[in-house]
């Protein structure tokens, strides 16, 4: 099965006036059809034990409905919030309990992924795709 696979990049937010520039990898997997990925170079990480050279990149899957949503209004409760940002950019905040990231990305990048991932799973279409066997295995894991 295809997989989307996209580079973009993104402006990690470290101040009201001082962010820097870093590659984000977005993948969805129709395996996976509800969710989507965003992956970070593992020099980004603020988990001590993950950071410089050889660390693993920084996985982060949630749902690809908040992205959608987000681009367009405020959306997410949580670990995630998506947001429209000025200039034609969005806003994704990521919070964990080393703390919190807040990254901006360009509209049209996250807009042409989504259409990527809707021509092979076209939203309403996911259950068609869930594999419940698969599912509950990884679960009980």
């Amino acid at each position: 099965m295809r997989t989307v696979e996209e580079t973009v990049q993104a402006r990690l937010i470290l101040s009201p006036h001082r962010s820097v520039r870093l590659r984000v990898v977005l993948s969805y997997l129709p395996e996976d059809p509800l969710a989507v990925r965003m992956t970070f170079p593992a020099e980004f990480s603020l988990d001590d034990d993950a950071e410089g050279e050889g660390g693993e990149d920084i996985v982060w899957v949630f749902a690809r409905q908040l992205l959608s949503a987000g681009i367009e209004l405020p959306a997410g409760v949580g670990d995630v919030l998506v947001r429209p940002a000025p200039a034609r950019r969005t806003t994704v905040e990521l919070r964990a309990p080393e703390g919190t990231a807040q990254l901006r990305f360009d509209t049209a990048d996250l807009r042409r992924f989504l259409w990527r991932s809707r021509l092979l799973v076209p939203e309403g279409d996911e259950h068609l795709h869930l594999d419940a066997d698969r599912a509950l295995a990884q679960l009980l894991g």
